[in-house]
């Protein structure tokens, strides 16, 4: 596969004379995110989002504001943009076909595809030779009635459009199973069997046109309400072992699809000394992101060469090189509930805090649940990082850990 090679500061199409101008799919905190990495490196942006209000398109050079799917639209993103990615797995796949016939598009329509159908997932999974919870496809009665006992008690997870938890019921036995792919309204499903967790984590790649893959270290996360709440990325957060075997899976996973971009891959690492364990190994893949991921904005803060700039760098067909981490870091998603009854979070007290970056994405409304921003912690140490962490999430209200 090959891609172009859009160098930063050089004129656009059509000999606009402007910078050479990316396009994103999608408004949100990673699409904002992304623009801000472009624009530092010489690029104009233009965003293709619905929302007036959208965090990227309130940065962004242009800001398209119509749907997805808007045939008008996606002609202006093509007309102004050398070539385009997503920030969020849920974009159409044929809007990225319609775009992708006609400019570089990373990742592509069928990755994204992929990532978008649990069912399509677990094949592709499967194909790449990474061990996954023992599961079930349901989409019919029949389907749901041939349950293997075994993968009971487990979790019933939609096929589609399914994010932070939602999309899920646990189930501890066929009752509840019955009921629970009624309570999703009998969509096509899988069922996961419920495996005993040590931990979770996730490995962060970046994949060129080229195939030449550079990745992070992986990120211990801690999820609570299906919502990633913490990330700790420091050397030593995983035995060498378990943090190589999911280095080699993530791009595995990215090889087996010839991915260009940034791409996320969460594992489950499995409690020891049980009989799944054994079994199926000490790694599980969960699921993949086919973009940058919540678990790596500690990069932007932690590292000599940001996912974004990966992301950029990716898209534009520039050189990958080989991030570094130069400092211990926790980073804790900041979600809308600590905006209590409307009142504003004690940033100075928690600014006052050595080694401390903010990072608020200029969502207007905060509601429970939502991502409002990020704090990332950086220290000489992983003690010094988690301790001042903890210390902010004292002043904010959040829950220890």
């Amino acid at each position: 596969m090959s891609g172009p090679i859009l160098l930063p500061g050089a004129t656009g199409l059509n000999g606009s004379g402007q910078p050479t101008t990316l396009g994103v799919m999608g408004g949100g905190q990673l699409g904002r995110m992304f623009v801000q990495a472009a624009q530092a490196m010489g690029y104009f942006t233009v965003v293709l989002d619905p929302d007036v209000i959208s965090p990227a398109g309130l940065v962004s050079h242009y800001h398209i504001q119509t749907d997805y799917l808007d045939q008008q639209g996606l002609a202006q993103l093509m007309q102004r943009c050398a070539a385009v990615t997503t920030e969020f797995e849920n974009v159409p796949a044929p809007a990225l076909v319609t775009l992708g016939a006609a400019r570089p598009t990373a990742p592509s329509a069928d990755a994204v595809a992929i990532a978008q159908d649990r069912i399509k997932e677990k094949a592709h999974l499967a194909r790449s030779g990474v061990p996954v919870a023992p599961y079930a496809v349901i989409e019919t009665a029949a389907q749901l009635n041939a349950v293997a006992d075994q993968l009971l008690p487990g979790i019933l997870k939609t096929a589609r459009l399914g994010y932070d938890g939602k999309g899920q019921v646990r189930c501890h036995n066929r009752t509840e199973l019955a009921s629970a792919w009624d309570t999703l309204k009998n969509v096509p499903c899988v069922l996961e069997q419920m495996l005993p967790l040590a931990a979770e984590c996730s490995v962060i790649v970046a994949r060129g046109w080229d195939g030449e893959v550079v990745h992070f270290a992986p990120q211990l996360n801690l999820h609570r309400e299906g919502i990633l709440a913490v990330t700790e990325a420091y050397a030593g957060n995983m035995p060498p072992v378990l943090a190589n075997q999911a280095v080699e899976a993530a791009k595995n996973i990215a090889a087996e699809l010839n991915y260009v971009g940034v791409l996320c891959v969460e594992f489950f690492v499995l409690a020891e000394d049980t009989p799944e364990s054994d079994a199926i190994g000490a790694l599980v893949v969960n699921e993949m992101a086919p973009r940058p991921h919540n678990s790596g904005h500690y990069t932007l803060d932690a590292c000599d060469v940001s996912q974004f700039d990966l992301q950029v760098r990716t898209l534009a067909g520039l050189p990958l090189a080989q991030p570094r981490q130069h400092s211990a870091a926790v980073m804790l998603n900041l979600l809308g509930d600590l905006w209590v009854d409307g009142a504003t979070p004690r940033w100075d007290q928690v600014l006052a805090l050595p080694g401390v970056h903010l990072h608020l994405y200029g969502k207007l409304k905060a509601s429970k649940g939502r991502k409002m921003g990020h704090l990332t912690v950086t220290a000489a140490s992983p003690e010094q990082a988690r301790s001042t962490a903890l210390a902010a999430a004292g002043v904010l209200g959040i829950a220890p850990f």
